[in-house]
Order: C-alpha cells, then structure tokens, then sequence
C-alpha cells in the first residue's frame, strides 16, 4: 500500500483493493479491478452531469469556488480584467503565457487580418428568415466556416491549427454582428480594421451613414472587462462539448459549433436574460423585501444568485458591477439597477441566503450592461460566444496533446428490456 491511496473493501467479496491516488483524484478504470464475479466488467462510476468526475488535466484556468478565485494560465483575473485588454487575454489562453511586444503586434495584426468573411458566408447567413435567432444564424455560420477551409481537417498540422485559431477569434465578432444587423433588416456591416478588437465589433452593430462609427471610450472598454471575463471557465458544458467533439478529431469549426450549440441553452448562457425578467417582474425596490420572502418560501426564483463551481461571491461580478457604472455613466442609469443593487444588499445581510452560499454570480449584472448597451435579450448569449472562442481553442488544443485523451464515450447503465422476441406486424 503506498501513501497516496485508497483502500477499498468490496463486501460483496470481503477483498481489499488498494487504488492510487493523483492530484486529489483516482482512476475510474482502476475501479474495473473491483469484480464480484467473472464477467461482470467490474465496477463503475455513475455520475450524472458530472458532479464529480474529473475528465481532463488542463493548465488553461484554475478555480477555487470556496475562496472565490479564478485564474487564467496563473493570473487572476482582476489583474487581466484592469491592465489587459481580450486579444492579450486570448494569446495568453491560446499560446499559455503573455505576449512580447512583438508577439502581441504580429498577434493582434493576424487576427485583424482575417475579419472579414467569404461573400459566399454572407449570402448563406441573408438566407436565413427576418425572425432568425441570432445564436442560430451564428451556431449555423460557424459550422459552414468548415466548408470554406478545408485544409482545417488537418488538425496536426501546427501551422494549419494555427492559422485556424486565428481565424476563428477574428470572425466570431463578424459574424455575430451580422446575425445581430439582420434581425434588425439592416445591412451587415463589414470591419474597419482600423479599430481595436471591441470598438470594430461596435463599429458593426451600431454603424449607420455615419463615414466612420465612434463609440464611446468607457463602453469599449466595458465590452473588453466583458470578453476577458468570458474568455474562459473551466470545464463547462461548452467547453466539455467542444472537448468531447474535438476527441473524434473533427476540425476546430466543428468542435467550436459544439461549444456554441451549447451555450445556445438557457441553462448555460440565458441565465443573465433571466435576471432581467426577475426584475422586471419585481417592478420597484419597495417590491424587493416580499419578493425576498417569496423566495424564502419556495414560490419564486432568485436568478443570478449561486453557482455551481463558487461557493463565495464570483470574482466576475464584482468586476463587472464596477464596470456596470462606468456604462451607465453614458448610457444613463438602467432603473433596474436600483431594483438589482437593493436586492443584492438584503440578500448578502440575509442569514437564509449567507447560509447557502448564495452570492452574485457573473450573469447578476452582465445583463444589465448588455442591455445598456442597446442589446436585446436575444444577442447576449452571442455576446456569450464571441469571447469563449478563445477559451474554447485553448481547451480543444489542450486536449490536442494530451496523451490521455481518447474519443468520448461514457458508459451507461442499461435500464431497458431484455431478449423481446420480434412479433410480424399482423400478428401484434
């Protein structure tokens, strides 16, 4: 028995077996020893959701939810979110280390470099319906980027991947401002890329006659806090998407359309839409108290508040809080912000929420901006996309060299009939 194990008895048995543990962890196929019989395939693992499972051994970003930290490749994210701006953030998560000043220059022009996108892409995205979900028209475009360069299939190719990266981080932001112009039945709008990584995607959402579009410093700046803040978290079911599709060796189009599809569902990325209904429907801060008690008593929903990794206030939402102010500088005050920053306060004093660890989550006031910046309800989850790229890259070309990488495929639990002997349909 070595120090760093576990010892188990399987009383169906009465055997002993003694299990490594690496890294707080054990093996699940090392539980396939446990045997009560010849033939049984030994024991397993059932672990739905995977609550506490680990899948991978990554070194993108780390978090400790019971102190409230998140890190990307070692730096906290407060640091990333004041002195960085994304497309640093986004070498850093792609390449595992900060840019030189020569590195970020060729990084920052080979992005800018690919924003445009083929005028075929354009026609197949103006194909679409006037109602078209704009996640859908970008869950679609992605996956058609594939088509478009073939020579993506060649994952090993280091130049090729690379060079695939770099497009993907560059057009996310052109494609999803063209999915946002043609629910609007305005024309798309095509990159000034004379402009930083945000202030261009804001050139193609809001430009109009206008020869060149200016927005205002302070919201670029609140987009970028946004993107960093999005670039990355951990294992989440995108990311564990892009992973387990990026294990057939699919191209990074592919994988990425995975990640979006995803985070298309409202238990992942809708969650900062929720939180505007929830205020709306509180409708004033003298409503707040009743609604903390409906809470309390099971008949409403506190959205925004929890999370499963953080069992401590999210380091995101205190970053975005601030960076909510310096918005509503421009934009005017969001009166629902009164409603949100009342309810926060009752619910951090409150004993009933203290005690389960229900603190503001990233989704709390992100929406709030979000709408301040003249977004609808339907465009945050592509808000959503946009920076995860990066994050998702990161992790498929992680998993890319990783030796214990293999094609995805959990095992189950059967539950269904047996040997049913098949009856000719004139018979049944």
């Amino acid at each position: 028995m070595t120090e760093q194990s576990l010892t188990v008895r399987d009383n169906r048995t009465g055997k002993d077996y003694d299990l490594a543990i690496t890294d707080g962890t054990i093996r699940a196929a090392d539980l396939k020893q446990i045997s009560a019989s010849d033939g049984d395939g030994g024991l397993a693992t059932y672990d739905p959701g995977f609550v506490n499972t680990a899948s991978t051994r990554s070194s993108v970003t780390f978090i400790d939810g019971d102190k409230g930290i998140l890190e990307y490749r070692g730096y906290p994210i407060e640091q990333l979110a004041e002195q960085s701006n994304y497309l640093e953030v986004a070498y850093l998560l792609v390449n595992g280390s900060l840019p030189n000043k020569s590195e970020y220059e060729a990084w920052v022009h080979d992005v800018t470099y690919h924003t445009f996108v083929h005028e075929n892409l354009k026609t197949f995205m103006q194909g679409f319906r006037y109602d078209a979900h704009p996640m859908g028209m970008l869950l679609a475009s992605v996956g058609a980027l594939s088509t478009f360069y073939p020579e993506s299939r060649d994952i090993f190719d280091e130049e090729s991947r690379a060079l695939q990266i770099r497009r993907l981080i560059a057009k996310m932001p052109t494609l999803g401002a063209f999915s946002f112009r043609h629910a609007q039945g305005k024309p798309y709008v095509y990159p000034d890329n004379e402009l930083s990584y945000a202030a261009n995607f804001l050139s193609m959402l809001f430009k109009m006659s206008e020869p060149k579009y200016a927005a205002d410093d302070r919201l670029v700046r609140a987009l970028e806090i946004l993107f960093i803040l999005h670039a990355d978290h951990e294992q989440n079911a995108s990311t564990n998407a892009v992973r387990a599709i990026g294990s057939t060796q699919v191209d990074p189009y592919s994988a990425v359309t995975g990640g979006i599809a995803a985070l298309y569902g409202p238990l992942h990325g809708g969650a900062n839409e929720a939180v505007l209904k929830m205020l709306r429907r509180i409708g004033s801060v003298d409503n707040v108290p009743s609604f903390i008690e409906g809470v309390k008593n099971g008949e409403e929903r506190l959205m925004g508040f929890g999370h499963r990794v953080y069992k401590n206030y999210d380091p995101r939402a205190k970053i975005i809080k601030k960076a909510a102010d310096d918005v509503f500088e421009v934009t005017g005050i969001n009166p629902l912000l009164k409603i949100a920053v009342e309810l926060e306060k009752i619910a951090l004093e409150d004993e009933y929420f203290v005690s389960r660890k229900l603190y503001p989550n990233v989704d709390f006031y992100s929406g709030l901006i979000y709408e301040a910046l003249q977004f609808p309800p339907e465009m945050f989850t592509v808000l959503f996309a946009i920076p995860r790229t990066s994050g998702w890259l990161a992790q498929w070309l992680e998993s890319l060299g990783d030796s214990d990488q293999k094609i995805a495929r959990p095992k189950q639990i059967y539950t269904g009939a047996r040997g049913v002997q098949y009856v000719p349909m004139g018979d049944r």
